[in-house]
């Protein structure tokens, strides 16, 4: 117990200790902190809910009458008699979205990544993952026993040296998210596919947070960017800017007949409860089928990010709908999320080891909840919190 108590008295003094602060949803982008009932409501600018489908009619009745109709829960995994229709439903719902032959159900992106990459490989294998990959491919390797490298952020030159340098033995796969969560930024997908091509290394695109924002159909930047032949797996959430809940994995059926008898993380857990799966099933056919979702949402990130740069800031603020803000020390990062609190605007303190060290940020992400007089607010709270706690980013 002693070994904890440091541990959590060392978090607390270098300003990395996580705690959870419960919120109460008052609609319309605005939140209120429930350990503070008297406070003033915020504006959420930490969401994942992008395309604001977790409060879309469709979405709900889906859910109700699922509900009504099937019950709470699926009873048991999917492999026992927890199989519902309504889970095929949705897994050929993904099969068109990514424009692949088949899909998988997990329960969770963290369970997708953690099942699926183990079960592609293991001992005498190789992986080569990119530095800021997520902590959930991170386990994956892990719990996969295969020799792992890292690879510079983006820089596909560091992987092929990586590649010529320490050439596989057995099976070698390459694993890279399409937006990274926490720096906002775009995977070269089109020069990562020639290098597919060359090496002959299977490849996985965690598609978390591009799935039903980029592509003419939001089936993600693998569509964007027509690649979707050249990459042998892709996973993503239902969770994020599908408004919903779950995972998915895509890719040829062999492959998936292969994952539904190997990715334990799948064969040993109770199936996605049906509610769940009726509005991702609901959100999947939006996306596809409402393209002015989407052009609405980069209509609002474009006008947030003019907001930001016509008040001075400098910053890279990337090319997609998160919008990282580094100032370095985790503490700073703290005083900066407090600040924003006071201006009515909740943005969360991202710190090590969720980024590398001394790159603590305020992630910010821009979703549809979010209007155009809401987005102006957030950002003149930005700058004014970045003139008293970080004005060299500022011109």
């Amino acid at each position: 117990m002693a070994q904890l108590s440091h541990w959590l008295d060392q978090r607390r003094r270098t300003g990395g200790l996580r705690e959870l602060r419960p919120v109460v949803r008052l609609g319309n982008g605005r939140i209120r902190l429930a350990d503070l009932p008297d406070s003033l409501p915020l504006l959420d600018f930490s969401s994942n809910d992008y395309l604001a489908l977790s409060a879309h009619p469709a979405l709900m009745e889906s859910g109700q009458r699922a509900l009504a109709e099937l019950g709470a829960g699926s009873g048991a995994a999917r492999l026992m008699s927890g199989d519902l229709l309504i889970h095929h439903q949705l897994e050929e719902a993904v099969t068109s979205l990514k424009g692949k032959e088949a899909a998988l159900l997990f329960g969770s992106g963290f369970m997708a990544n953690a099942g699926v990459i183990p079960a592609l490989v293991g001992r005498g294998d190789t992986i080569y993952i990119d530095r800021l990959d997520h902590a959930s491919i991170y386990d994956g390797c892990q719990l996969s026993g295969a020799k792992l490298h890292r690879f510079r952020h983006n820089d596909l030159a560091h992987l092929e040296e990586l590649l010529q340098k320490n050439p596989a033995d057995g099976q070698s796969l390459v694993v890279v998210e399409s937006i990274y969560s926490m720096d906002g930024d775009r995977c070269p997908l089109p020069e990562l596919v020639r290098l597919r091509k060359r090496y002959g290394f299977l490849l996985l695109v965690d598609e978390a947070h591009g799935t039903g924002l980029f592509g003419p159909n939001g089936g993600g930047v693998v569509e964007a960017d027509g690649v979707g032949d050249e990459v042998d797996l892709v996973m993503g959430t239902f969770g994020k800017a599908l408004g919903s809940y779950g995972a998915y994995l895509a890719g040829s059926q062999e492959m998936i007949d292969y994952l539904l008898n190997r990715a334990r993380s799948f064969i040993y857990s109770t199936a996605l409860p049906p509610a769940v799966v009726a509005s991702s099933l609901a959100a999947v056919e939006l996306v596809r089928q409402s393209s002015e979702l989407r052009d609405d949402l980069w209509q609002r990130v474009t006008f947030f990010k003019k907001c930001l740069c016509d008040g001075g800031l400098k910053v890279d603020l990337g090319p997609t709908q998160i919008i990282p803000i580094t100032v370095g020390a985790s503490d700073r990062a703290l005083q900066m999320a407090k600040g924003l609190q006071k201006r009515g605007v909740f943005a969360t303190a991202v710190r090590p080891p969720t980024v590398p060290e001394n790159s603590a940020r305020l992630r910010f992400s821009v979703t549809r909840h979010l209007g155009v007089e809401q987005l102006a607010e957030g950002a003149q709270a930005l700058l004014a919190v970045v003139k008293d706690f970080a004005p060299e980013l500022l011109v």
